[in-house]
């Protein structure tokens, strides 16, 4: 099957290509390449391009594709809250834009990277596929209005598989730092201190990069019939954990590491658990890395390969990034490319 994975070289999709071409899929990129050269250990090896902006994707650029995964998004609360107008451009708008060129061309499977967030502010008991939805931010709210779009798109030639990820965690050669157990360990690793903001009372579901990347391999090849419109939450009962809880065991993954709750942000309304079994059901999917082993593979991997404060707090930090590239002139207001980035 050719594969087209948008946002190949962000920290999702540069774990996801080489799932997919494990498992036999031809696969290109679609990626305006933020954050290409944030890199922590081995240079990736990408597979070859369409084109970069979503926003600017043509139909011809879709011709010859089997099936799109679809992961390129603003995906940063902060930021989306910073630049919502931009957020729902390039999240809603252009992802709808891209389902509707997919369909002319003739794509027909297009599995879509939605989040857990949009669940909100759900409170102690787990919440499925079919509860209501209350997200909290502009991020969510966009993924919100791209399933129903989508939904209103598919037919018998056109599938679409809406993948709602728990909170990704996990070694990405293309690091993101600002999600929470990769940033807990990096406080951890750098200074020896787990410190939470919040009171870490929370409750976040979390799923590792590669567990994600296994579940849209299974998306793709699903019997049509099954996966059509369908959500699928996305990782295990056993990761729905508190944010103090996520503390705990990232110091007891960093020897000689404690942990500070500040309590300083107070506590954060976006609360929920979230229950899996649908994906384990319909798609045969199990979340195989626990936050614990998580915890120890980022360890390992931000000592190994020498992470240093100002990277992990610029270079690997989305809102950080973003501002930097702005201020340096290589991305306009809009988040359109200006020059090269280097």
């Amino acid at each position: 099957m050719k594969v087209l994975v948008t946002g190949h070289q962000g920290y999702l999709g540069t774990v996801m290509v080489p799932v997919l071409q494990a498992a036999g899929h031809d696969v290109v990129g679609l990626d305006t390449g933020y954050f290409a050269d944030c890199v922590l250990g081995p240079q990736p090896v990408d597979p070859p391009a369409r084109g970069g902006d979503l926003r600017d994707v043509t139909v011809e650029q879709l011709r010859g594709i089997d099936a799109v995964v679809h992961l390129a998004a603003l995906s940063n609360d902060p930021l989306g809250a910073l630049a919502p107008d931009i957020t729902h451009d390039i999240n809603h708008h252009a992802s709808v834009r891209l389902a509707r060129l997919a369909k002319e061309a003739g794509v027909q499977r297009f599995c879509y990277a939605s989040t857990c967030s949009v669940y909100g502010a759900a409170g102690d008991g787990l919440v499925a596929e079919d509860a209501p939805l209350r997200p909290l931010t502009p991020y969510a709210v966009s993924k919100v209005r791209v399933e129903d779009d989508l939904t209103a798109l598919a037919d018998s030639d056109f599938t679409p598989v809406f993948l709602r990820n728990a909170t990704a965690f996990g070694f990405s050669p293309r690091l993101r730092a600002d999600i929470v157990l990769n940033n807990l360990v990096g406080s951890a690793v750098l200074t020896g201190v787990v410190r939470v903001l919040s009171d870490g009372t929370p409750w976040r579901p979390l799923v590792h990069a590669r567990d994600i990347a296994e579940a849209f391999a299974l998306c793709l090849t699903a019997p049509a019939d099954v996966v059509s419109c369908r959500a699928y939450n996305i990782g295990s009962e056993a990761n729905n954990v508190t944010v103090e809880q996520i503390a705990r065991r990232v110091a007891d993954s960093v020897p000689g590491s404690r942990v500070d709750i500040t309590g300083e942000t107070g506590a954060d309304p976006r609360s929920y658990r979230v229950d899996f079994a649908r994906a384990r059901a319909e798609l045969g999917f199990e979340a195989a890395v626990s936050v614990a082993d998580g915890a120890v593979e980022l360890a390992d991997a931000y000592t190994r390969y020498g992470l240093i404060a100002a990277d992990f707090a610029h270079t690997f930090t989305r809102l950080a990034r973003l501002a930097h590239l702005q201020g340096a002139g290589k991305l306009d207001e809009t988040m359109r490319r200006v020059s090269e980035f280097v």
